[in-house]
């Protein structure tokens, strides 16, 4: 990830899919000036209410404190991991691929967290003990587990009375849109198994015993970015085209516009990439 992000948080924002599918170029774009997507796309994030270093919170109302013991359940590169070390917090990073485990547990072994862990596991269960956490994070994952209900009472397990979650999962629209423009494996284990609907994930959250707190959506220039990447045909090391690099251009351009807030939440409200849900389990820590 660009320096931006590996500064602030050692990969990539939990914005687009969790796990995607390299292409060779196909084309010969020209040659033109290259183009930050993914700076961009952490500028929008904050727009959303993401990484807000200043007040400690990783996404607004999910605050992470020194006192925090945060269980990251699929942490991929480890991004959201870092910004809750880098807070002095208890992490565990937890996934069902080793090497990332292992890279996420390197990534922050420089960091002020009280203590760092990893754990390989497909959470099926998870190899934690009950109650373990006051902080669970589970980003882009569900769509991948053969039983989403399953998984999340196993989060549901981990989690202190009065732990937090911040849960999230593509948006059906977005989703239903790269349906024959990304390529078949994206909707094949173990990748992409399943479409989640917006009352679904909120059923499936509420019947795992938690109590939302805040359902959002947010990413539409993430939804867009990737249905031209399929297009292009780029490859997600070096993503420069000139489809790919004006559809950035004019995202920022609308980003630093006296208006363009408005136009973006708009946007975001028909056609998100991803939802969100913070919820808690009941009870008091």
């Amino acid at each position: 990830m660009r320096k931006l992000i590996s500064k602030l948080f050692g990969g990539r924002p939990a914005i687009g899919p969790a796990t995607v599918m390299p292409q060779s170029s196909l084309a010969s774009p020209a040659a033109l000036p290259e183009v930050n997507h993914f700076d961009i796309g952490l500028k929008d994030a904050g727009f959303d209410g993401w990484y807000r270093v200043e007040s400690g919170e990783l996404y607004e109302g999910f605050a992470i404190g020194v006192d925090d013991v945060v269980v990251d359940v699929g942490c991929g590169e480890g991004g959201c991991a870092l910004f809750c070390a880098n807070r002095g917090a208890h992490v565990i990073v937890a996934d069902i691929d080793a090497a990332k485990v292992a890279a996420s547990v390197q990534r922050l072994a420089d960091t002020p967290a009280r203590l760092v862990q990893g754990v390989v596991s497909d959470a099926n269960p998870l190899l934690l003990e009950d109650g373990i956490a006051s902080r669970i994070i589970s980003m882009e994952v569900m769509e991948h587990v053969d039983d989403p209900a399953q998984f999340l009472r196993e989060l549901a397990r981990i989690g202190k009375p009065g732990a937090q979650y911040l849960l999230t999962v593509p948006d059906p629209v977005a989703e239903q849109l790269q349906v024959g423009l990304a390529p078949e494996v994206y909707f094949q284990k173990p990748n992409h198994v399943r479409i989640i609907q917006r009352d679904e994930f909120a059923k499936l959250v509420t019947d795992a015993g938690l109590v939302i707190e805040r359902q959002g959506s947010y990413g539409f220039y993430w939804s867009l970015w990737w249905l031209f990447f399929w297009v292009c045909k780029v490859d997600l090391s070096n993503p420069q085209h000139p489809l790919l690099n004006s559809w950035t251009r004019t995202w920022e351009a609308l980003l630093d516009s006296p208006q363009g807030n408005q136009v973006r939440k708009s946007m975001n409200d028909l056609m998100p990439k991803c939802q969100v849900i913070i919820a808690r389990k009941p009870g008091k820590q």
